[in-house]
């Protein structure tokens, strides 16, 4: 069976709906995803959308923050075009229908680690879902997309497939659509494009431990390697600092935004230990935090730290991070109460 589409789409997170949605203003639009559609690595991102939405701050500090915090490693082009497109596309967001966060008419703005102004824009501690939400919502309501759930795609369709020798060095590869499996009929079906995107998400689930949902199994740079795509920065896995340490929690993730809200790390022997590793302390990026505690677990011989937000009002704690605190009471912690066990994942 044949499907033909002006552009095939390959995943249903923020970066392949917001494609499909541009792209549908140009011709059909086919969205391929191996699960159902609301199934991305996007529906359970927690913390927020970093952007300079606040007069106080600006794009130049968020600039600086983010080259710091990415140690020499970013390319300054790409960071301050991100930085400057961040509002509009949040207001995109918006326009789509998501619902953020707000206080006294104005847009709540949190704080994570190493940003030097609140600008992190969020739906409380589910902002992720919102997002797909939205985006979601609208592209079901566009006549020239179409959503496939429960079709896996296989390969990528290259000359090789038509029967050309296609080396690895050869510039002028081009991509035809891809060989997919509809699992629910188990048949493999053939999907035609003129343009192919790959919006598969990360390879999260090669680590044991992982906050990554089930679907993030890297097929999409597999396939992309197999079709001879140019692949770079797969050294570059991230490793969040606090995922629920509990035998049943699967490794749920507590978002950074605890600690930008005043959440403290301690050890075992009820030490703060942030401080002895940077100056930023908890609001340290991300790597630098993760470190300092897989070193306090060697350390110490541990197989936990303590995350404590207990000393902010009940009520505030419930309100930010609702999602939060209603898991970790399933699992018997009151964090308006008593500290999160947490280890990087």
């Amino acid at each position: 069976m044949t499907e033909r589409f002006d552009y095939l789409v390959l995943g249903s997170g923020v970066a392949g709906l917001s494609f499909a949605l541009r792209m549908a203003e140009h011709g059909t639009v086919a969205i391929v995803t191996k699960k159902a559609s609301v199934e991305s690595n996007t529906n359970y991102a927690q913390g927020g959308i970093a952007a300079v939405m606040d007069a106080a701050d600006s794009y130049e500090q968020h600039i600086q923050d983010t080259l710091v915090a990415g140690a020499g490693l970013c390319d300054p082009e790409v960071v301050a075009f991100v930085v400057r497109e961040g509002p509009e596309r949040v207001r995109e967001l918006m326009a789509f229908g998501a619902r953020f966060s707000r206080e006294n008419g104005r847009l709540h703005l949190g704080r994570e680690g190493g940003h030097s102004a609140n600008r992190i824009v969020h739906a409380a501690d589910a902002t992720g879902r919102e997002v797909e939400r939205a985006l979601l919502a609208s592209v079901r309501n566009h006549p020239n997309i179409r959503i496939f759930e429960y079709h896996f795609a296989i390969e990528l369709i290259t000359e090789h497939h038509l029967g050309q020798y296609v080396s690895r060095l050869r510039p002028d590869i081009h991509c035809f659509g891809a060989y997919v499996l509809d699992e629910k009929n188990d048949v493999v079906k053939t999907f035609l494009a003129k343009a192919t995107l790959l919006a598969t998400g990360g390879s999260g689930q090669v680590y044991l431990h992982t906050t990554n949902p089930a679907i993030a199994t890297g097929d999409g740079v597999a396939m992309a390697y197999r079709a001879k795509a140019r692949i770079a920065n797969m050294e570059f896995i991230q490793f969040h600092p606090t995922s629920l340490y509990h035998p049943a929690a699967n490794s749920f993730l507590i978002s950074e935004a605890v600690r930008g809200e005043g959440g403290l790390l301690y050890n075992q022997a009820g030490e703060r230990f942030m401080p002895k590793y940077d100056p930023r302390a908890e609001l340290a990026p991300r790597d630098i935090v993760a470190r300092a505690i897989d070193d306090q677990l060697k350390q110490r011989g541990e197989d936990y730290v303590l995350l404590d937000i207990s000393h902010r009002p009940a009520d505030r704690i419930r309100e930010h991070f609702p999602t939060i605190y209603e898991t970790c009471l399933r699992y018997g912690i009151d964090i308006t109460r008593e500290p999160i066990p947490v280890v990087p994942a």
